[in-house]
């Protein structure tokens, strides 16, 4: 049975959903089944509510300060269980800062803005901006929505700094230097710092 909740380095991750409209290039779960505590993140069929919930109410959360939606899908593809497990973190464990890892594309999985239905949920979001322009990004991320992902993802992030505490972009280094550097522009532009993902 896969993980719903895994730890890595001591931090739990949620791994709602395996589902996901993007293939990058550079994907963990093209080479490998499972990442930290979990023997496996394939999940069969996406949880229910109740399974998740279950996870929830066994795990411990006693000696972590944070938790991470994160796991082999795009969370917000699991959006109403992401949200009903964000109100029941920060009902049970009140000291837990909750962040979502998203691909960024959430508003054009689920039809309409999705930023404001996460606010006093979520306290950081990183968002994998993964490229210094749209064509490069359709190369490297492989979106099933083709063309104007990558200003579906960037608007969504513009909407997260007007209604979540923390956020942050993310590429990782299979970029070269000098289109990590545009990225870095990018998000100084837009006042969000930027972390550059070593690919394990």
């Amino acid at each position: 049975m896969a993980a719903i909740l895994y730890y890595f380095k001591n931090t739990p991750y949620l791994n709602l959903t395996n589902q996901c409209y993007c293939a990058c290039t550079f994907c963990l779960r093209a080479t490998q089944d499972s990442v930290g505590s979990a023997d496996t993140l394939w999940h069969k069929t996406d949880p229910s509510w109740e399974e998740i919930q279950q996870a929830l109410e066994q795990a411990d959360f006693s000696v972590a300060n944070e938790a991470v939606f994160c796991g082999y899908g795009e969370p917000l593809c699991a959006f109403d269980n992401l949200k009903r497990a964000a109100r029941w973190l920060k009902e049970k464990h009140p000291h837990l800062l909750l962040r979502v890892d998203t691909n960024g594309l959430g508003d054009l999985i689920n039809g309409r803005p999705t930023a404001r239905e996460l606010a006093g949920l979520v306290d950081a979001i990183s968002i994998s901006l993964n490229a210094p322009n749209a064509a490069r990004y359709n190369d490297l991320v492989r979106p099933r929505f083709g063309e104007g992902s990558y200003e579906a993802m960037l608007q969504f992030a513009r909407d997260c700094l007007t209604c979540i505490p923390s956020v942050r972009f993310s590429v990782v280094d299979v970029l070269s230097e000098e289109e990590i550097a545009q990225c870095r522009a990018i998000a100084e532009g837009m006042g969000v710092p930027l972390r550059v993902r070593v690919r394990s």
